[in-house]
């Protein structure tokens, strides 16, 4: 039997949420209409016609949420603040509800000894703000650097993250049409991937100037992107994918540039170089405290370009499962952009999993995936990768965006029918690893 992967006795063990997908309360004490609560409200936009409501009314369970981390030893909660409740118009004065929320989550955590990371922007835009032109318009960089410090001065918060997964809001959201805004246009999608970027250092360069000592930084989901065979052609097809998966966010944040094979591939396809204006690069290039790194799935490509799968794929069809990958990846960010602190922000998987009848929910597979995963990221970490923290995705059952309620990440189970929490047997395996420090 291999020996256990022993971590750090300093590393910190969390789990994560986004507020659409777990607050629910979309209406209530001030909050305003943001782009997925005017998406998911369209007929075929999302399955089932599920909406951001009830979520797992966590906006009125927060309490029992938190005891919940408690009980399960969680040591760093990553949660989301949503925008609309902050401004409901998206600029502005602050609503003091919603701040008041969140300060009480942030000061509940607090009290339980679980340190609070908070995301900026976990895709909630203010519908008000796409109606002006959403993220291709470049004010709305400046409005959420306004946003960011309005929370920044109201929570105290050590660690912050800018932008969730800048890639899946231009890819699912502006060039594929399945996520709020529903936009599919190239053109379109990669303005508004300048001015996520944009938007991402205007708010880092707010937090160091105003609140020395706190960290920033933003949460990228990477692919690692591989050839499915040796040919010629798949090898270059699999540098054009690394590109659009993972240069074009990571070079301009850690090196102020674009990569170049990339964007000559999208200036064919749109004005995106129009819309760089001197100085962005230096603003998106403001020296980041962390990275929050997102990994679910590899991609492996043929010589045409086209996505192939080669390992078992989870319910979820785009998630190919390949610890391996998580370990290329995390690699690979020391050897190319280290030197900033690694915090894993997701990671997970979800299964078709029900409770059975003594209520307890097995979730085999899900353990099997989180071992092989943590065990992957513990050999990176030997290998000279500087994680320091690691969050489940997610803590909740929750709104899954497209998919509605039908597919279930969390470890621990909801009833959406009576908002009944369930540890699974997964958030139990969970706890005993962060009680002993080892993954077996």
């Amino acid at each position: 039997m291999n020996s256990p992967a022993r971590f750090p006795s300093d590393f910190v063990w969390g789990a994560a949420t986004a507020a659409y997908q777990i607050e629910g309360a979309t209406t209530e004490d001030g909050r305003g209409v943001s782009v997925w609560d005017t998406f998911s409200a369209v007929p075929g936009n999302v399955r089932d016609g599920d909406t951001g409501e009830p979520g797992a009314d966590h906006y009125h369970r927060y309490a029992e949420d938190l005891d919940l981390m408690s009980e399960l030893g969680l040591q760093s909660y990553r949660f989301s603040i949503a925008w609309p409740r902050i401004q409901p118009s998206g600029s502005g004065v602050p609503n003091q509800k919603g701040l008041d929320f969140y300060r009480r989550l942030v000061e509940g955590l607090v009290e339980r000894g679980i340190r609070p990371m908070a995301t900026l922007f976990h895709w909630d835009l203010p519908q008000e703000l796409q109606d002006r032109g959403g993220w291709e318009n470049r004010d709305t960089a400046e409005r959420f650097a306004d946003y960011a410090e309005i929370v920044f001065g109201a929570l105290h918060v050590r660690d912050w993250v800018t932008i969730n997964e800048p890639k899946t809001v231009v890819d699912c959201g502006y060039r594929e049409g399945i996520h709020a805004p529903g936009v599919k246009d190239d053109a379109r999608a990669f303005v508004a991937l300048h001015h996520l970027l944009l938007g991402h250092g205007l708010a880092s360069q707010r937090l160091h100037a105003g609140h020395p000592g706190r960290r920033i930084g933003p949460a990228l989901n990477l692919h690692p992107s591989y050839p499915a065979d040796e040919s010629p052609e798949a090898l270059a097809a699999a540098r054009h994918q690394d590109g659009l998966e993972n240069r074009l966010y990571l070079d301009p944040i850690f090196k102020g540039r674009y990569p170049e094979d990339t964007m000559a591939w999208i200036a064919e396809r749109g004005p995106m170089r129009d819309h760089i204006q001197e100085g962005d690069l230096a603003t998106i290039s403001e020296p980041i405290d962390l990275l929050g790194v997102q990994y679910y799935t590899p991609i492996f490509v043929n010589g045409e370009g086209e996505r192939v799968f080669t390992h078992p794929r989870a319910q979820a069809e785009w998630l190919e499962i390949y610890p391996e990958g998580f370990h290329d990846i995390l690699v690979r960010l020391e050897k190319d952009y280290g030197g900033v602190p690694l915090v894993i922000t997701e990671n997970g998987l979800a299964t078709v999993d029900a409770p059975g009848p003594d209520g307890r929910v097995r979730d085999t597979e899900r353990i099997d995936y989180l071992r092989d995963h943590l065990t992957a990221m513990h050999r990176a970490m030997a290998e000279g990768a500087r994680v320091e923290a690691y969050h489940v995705w997610s803590l909740l059952d929750n709104y899954e965006w497209a998919e509605g309620y039908s597919q279930r990440f969390g470890i621990v189970r909801v009833d959406y029918e009576t908002q009944k929490r369930t540890p699974k047997d997964s958030a139990l395996w969970y706890r005993d690893v962060i009680k002993s420090g080892e993954v077996r």
